[in-house]
């Protein structure tokens, strides 16, 4: 018989705090960010699935300290976020206008 869990949690930003926890998952776990509506707010749903009481309260109590870091992450990464784009590509790519010759 299988013991689960179900926490759910509401965000400003519901899938930045979902990615910072997916390193953490294990197997028996499940994230994902449920919406109402177009903006980031959110609720964050993780399903936990173990076969005894004590591995469920111990992977429970586990996934709530991950949150808390989870959070923090958010909500640091939030104040210096920028809606551009970052990745500018390959960093080997050069600029093919200059007056560089490369020799490969």
């Amino acid at each position: 018989m299988s013991r689960r869990a179900t926490i759910r949690t509401d965000h400003d930003d519901a899938t930045l705090v979902a990615r910072a926890l997916d390193p953490d998952n294990t197997d028996e776990m499940t994230t994902t960010v449920e919406r109402d509506g177009n903006d980031r707010t959110g609720t964050v749903v993780t399903r936990i699935d173990r076969e005894t009481t004590s591995g469920l309260q111990s992977t429970v109590d586990d996934y709530v300290v991950n949150l808390t870091v989870a959070i923090d992450v958010a909500s640091q990464a939030r104040s210096v976020q920028d809606d551009r784009p970052t990745d500018t590509g390959p960093v080997s790519d050069y600029d093919t206008d200059s007056d560089t010759t490369h020799n490969e």
